[in-house]
């Protein structure tokens, strides 16, 4: 691809279904959003409504309406339905997502408990209303630390089998759990064992929040790596990185354009 006569990686227009970026809105004030989904909606896929703040923002619909406005999908965060679940309210929170239009459910146990049959039957049943995004990964600090290669990627296959539309790597919005150690690094042996598996990574979602984390999947595997939990004022960052416009991916320039890494 070229810009400005300058040779950079390759990069697909919206709408896109590889190379997404999705922002995490943590309660940002409404002004301050819209101006940013104004102004960035062409390098911004989607934004998440983190955890349960769609249920304490206040203009929420205004939120709802940028992003209508400007094509980017959006969708309340995992957590939220774990609430709902919890307290056996699916169909309330169904009447949510229809009162707000969502184009996308996140559905989520990383702090809950759900069978294996229960997220089946979950994902089937929101499959047939709207695009699902399941994530894997536990909340759980001791238990994230013992989760191998070889779990993520049964958990991952399993949902794929049951229908997701995409599967989102956990690291909540610090980037400190889940993919990563507490430091923010990547679980190394977590990353090649999932890398090195049959995974189709253009269905795989991975939150990386932290630019180093984001610098580290861009090399695996490519400017088409989807990348989620993104700070809603880190997708020009973000698009530097991905067509080797920062120092840190520079390096990539002199590699044959490709979205996806070559072996």
């Amino acid at each position: 691809m070229e810009i400005q006569g300058l040779k950079v990686l390759d990069r697909p227009a919206k709408p896109r279904t590889v190379g997404v970026t999705w922002c995490i809105d943590d309660g940002a004030p409404v002004d301050w959003f819209r101006d940013i989904i104004r102004s960035y909606h062409r390098l911004i896929d989607g934004v998440k409504f983190g955890w349960g703040t769609a249920l304490v923002t206040d203009h929420l619909d205004a939120k709802v309406a940028a992003c209508q406005q400007y094509r980017v999908d959006y969708c309340f965060g995992g957590t939220l339905f774990e609430a709902y679940w919890l307290q056996h309210r699916l169909d309330a929170f169904f009447q949510l997502l229809e009162t707000y239009r969502c184009p996308v459910v996140e559905i989520s146990d990383g702090t809950v408990h759900l069978s294996a049959k229960d997220r089946r039957h979950v994902i089937r049943d929101f499959k047939a209303h709207l695009r699902v995004f399941t994530e894997v990964g536990s909340k759980n600090p001791e238990e994230s630390r013992h989760w191998t290669a070889e779990d993520w990627v049964r958990r991952i296959t399993e949902d794929r089998e049951s229908g997701s539309d995409m599967v989102i790597l956990e690291a909540r919005e610090s980037g400190t759990i889940g993919l990563y150690l507490p430091s923010g690094e990547i679980r190394t042996d977590v990353a090649t064992g999932i890398l090195a598996s049959s995974l189709d990574p253009r269905w795989l979602m991975f939150e990386a929040p932290q630019k180093a984390q984001q610098v580290y999947w861009i090399h695996r595997i490519g400017p088409g790596v989807n990348l989620s939990n993104i700070p809603l004022n880190g997708s020009v960052n973000l698009e530097t990185l991905r067509l080797g416009l920062r120092s840190d991916t520079l390096d990539l320039l002199s590699q044959p354009s490709s979205l996806f890494a070559q072996g």
